[in-house]
């Protein structure tokens, strides 16, 4: 009979898989495009076929999208800007993505109640606006 291992294992041990707790920022930024781009498209589809069976699956499957964006982007934002004094989370366009966020994420549940047609535009406008404020940065 062998004896236990006395070899320490790793920060973070998922199962099989070992996750190291430096991750790389791309990492962050595909998981949180991802889950937008996810997040978009479940609430476009609910807002095409608002079919109130189903209702409880799309909350439950566009809140953890949701929940993915906030904290890959908090994670991304927290990785690109922790070395620089008084950047980061008090920059305009990071508390304007984060107030986008939140309005694209009520969207999904708006989609039951709402019209279609101001679903689908809040939810184009709101993204559209997403993506002038990561790339142009205007404050």
């Amino acid at each position: 009979m062998m004896a236990p291992s006395t070899r320490k294992l790793p920060l973070l041990y998922l199962g099989c898989a070992v996750v190291r707790p430096h991750m790389s920022p791309l990492f962050y930024q595909f998981l949180h495009v991802f889950s937008i781009i996810m997040l978009t498209g479940f609430t476009l589809y609910v807002a095409a076929n608002p079919q109130k069976h189903s209702k409880r699956k799309m909350m439950i499957v566009t809140g953890v999208f949701s929940l993915l964006a906030l904290v890959a982007g908090s994670a991304l934002v927290t990785k690109l800007y922790s070395s620089f004094p008084g950047k980061g989370w008090l920059q305009g366009w990071v508390i304007a993505k984060i107030v986008i966020w939140l309005l694209l994420s009520a969207m999904a549940g708006m989609a039951y109640r709402k019209s279609k047609s101001l679903v689908v535009s809040a939810v184009v406008l709101l993204a559209a606006a997403g993506v002038y404020m990561v790339y142009l940065r205007p404050f």
